[in-house]
């Protein structure tokens, strides 16, 4: 499902990432742990076609996103890659709804289809009721769980996470973590997640460990 191979990244003078090869495969819940400055987020981006690497190639589900220019870029993201982040990054004008709906806008999906997609994100995520309130409205768990939806809308096959739990206390934390393999259970996605929570962690199929800009160790 996503195949790496020499990935290098450099800032300047900072040399970030330093060769690293890696295979993860379809249904895989995987986590990426190490610590800050590992390397680790700009791993996650550039497996998630928001960045391109220096030097090494990219696949997603068999096809080398490096071949491609920027809109042809954004649409096959668009389509084959969800994402959540620490904080939820939801729109604060628009409502739940609204806010999971965009993604299915922008890849030119009707309003209606989008709408009913949406409201089913919703209903499976357990927040049908709340699918007409605003952010400042929800949670900040519902708020999370908002965005998970939102980044599944477009069935992606891969769904990329950094930090997912960081500003949720630890109830939020445990119901997000089962989300997450439930979901890979009922949609069969394949889930990518930074984190240092070792917790979560310890839950995944696999976890790599990255340090100093290199995968370190690999258990699963």
């Amino acid at each position: 499902m996503i195949q790496l191979e020499g990935i290098t990244k450099s800032f300047g003078s900072l040399q970030v990432l330093r060769g690293i090869d890696l295979e993860i495969t379809q249904g895989e819940v995987v986590s990426i742990v190490g610590p800050s400055g590992a390397g680790k987020t700009t791993l996650l981006q550039i497996m998630g076609t928001l960045d391109r690497p220096d030097s090494g190639t990219v696949r997603i589900d068999g096809i080398e996103t490096g071949r491609m220019k920027e809109r042809e870029l954004s649409a096959f993201r668009n389509r084959h890659i969800g994402f959540v982040f620490q904080f939820h990054q939801l729109l604060p004008e628009f409502t739940a709804l609204e806010n999971v709906m965009i993604p299915a806008l922008i890849g030119g999906r009707s309003k209606t289809d989008a709408r009913q997609t949406a409201a089913d994100m919703l209903t499976l995520l357990g927040l049908a009721d709340r699918s007409g309130h605003k952010p400042n409205e929800l949670s900040g768990g519902e708020k999370q769980r908002v965005a998970v939806a939102r980044a599944l809308i477009n069935r992606p096959a891969v769904v990329l996470a950094d930090e997912p739990s960081g500003s949720l206390d630890s109830q939020n934390k445990a119901e997000l973590h089962r989300l997450f393999f439930d979901l890979r259970d009922r949609l069969g996605q394949t889930f990518v997640i930074v984190t240092h929570d070792e917790t979560l962690a310890q839950l995944t199929d696999r976890t790599l460990h990255m340090k100093d800009g290199k995968m370190i160790d690999d258990k699963g």
